[in-house]
């Protein structure tokens, strides 16, 4: 399926992003295994490309090191970590201006001892994941003063969002792991699949109109995910805003980061490390 990658920008150097050949930088985290093909087979259709188009697109720090992004009562948050290898990163979670890019600390983490990782908000409350520490924290709204901590099943965290009932979070594997917001008890998990094999290094996460999408870790894809079966319907390809972030960011790392408005039906995107936030649009 052909790709419809449209920019409503008059920046020349959007139209030299797609010239650029561009390498992937290391990341904190292990490297990604090889996940499922998407080569038809006569059982296994290959799984179907999102078109889509970029709407605007929005500055965007370009000294944050996204691990989460989620849009809550009409403002834009994102959670940021902090490698070793970046020294004046921090692992913060804070409110996006789009007009300017900045971030709006609200919350931020003793580098030294945690990496911040994926949030997500549920009744009224942030929490907030850590990647090796096996500890998450939790932050009343909108004051962000922190009102507990608490423990995970799995040895990693990664990305998190929720459906309205449980905390679903992302641990590097093809797992996802339904939390109780109460206990932190792991009620359920889900096993993502695309065709037969197991799809690994799922990382942030985000919930739109009961499918759960996922950023797959060291790539520029998102895949669309049925809940009920762990079965990859669709991806979305973003290749091309890496290409475009990584001419005018060479720094730039890869895709990381997608949040849904549904007071406006708006979805953004970002990457560590990179110049721009995009608002893009996709059949969802």
């Amino acid at each position: 399926m052909t790709l419809t990658f449209t920019f409503q920008l008059t920046c020349p150097t959007l139209l030299l992003c797609f010239l650029l050949l561009v390498g992937c930088a290391n990341d904190h985290k292990k490297p990604a295994p090889l996940f499922g093909s998407s080569k038809s087979s006569a059982n296994h259709p290959a799984v179907p490309l999102l078109n889509y188009s970029v709407v605007k697109a929005y500055p965007h720090d370009t000294t944050v090191f996204t691990q989460g992004l989620l849009v809550h009562e009409g403002h834009l948050y994102e959670s940021t970590g902090s490698p070793e290898y970046l020294p004046h990163s921090r692992s913060m979670i804070g409110v996006v201006n789009l007009e300017t890019g900045t971030l709006e600390v609200k919350a931020e983490l003793d580098r030294q001892t945690y990496f911040g990782e994926g949030i997500a908000v549920l009744h009224g409350k942030m929490y907030q994941l850590t990647y090796l520490t096996n500890a998450g924290f939790v932050y009343d709204l909108p004051s962000f003063k922190k009102t507990g901590q608490f423990t995970f099943p799995s040895k990693e965290g990664w990305g998190m969002t929720t459906d309205g009932t449980h905390l679903i979070m992302s641990d590097g594997t093809n797992r996802l792991t339904y939390l109780n917001p109460t206990t932190f008890k792991a009620e359920k998990y889900l096993a993502v699949t695309e065709g037969t094999n197991a799809l690994e290094n799922l990382n942030e996460l985000e919930y739109i109109n009961g499918y759960l999408y996922a950023n797959v870790y060291t790539t520029n894809t998102i895949v669309k995910i049925d809940p009920a079966t762990g079965k990859v319907v669709a991806k979305l390809d973003l290749s091309s805003l890496k290409k475009d972030a990584k001419a005018k960011q060479p720094r730039a790392l890869e895709l990381n980061g997608i949040a849904y408005d549904d007071a406006t039906d708006k979805i953004y995107v970002t990457g560590k490390l990179w110049p721009h936030l995009y608002e893009i649009k996709f059949p969802h």
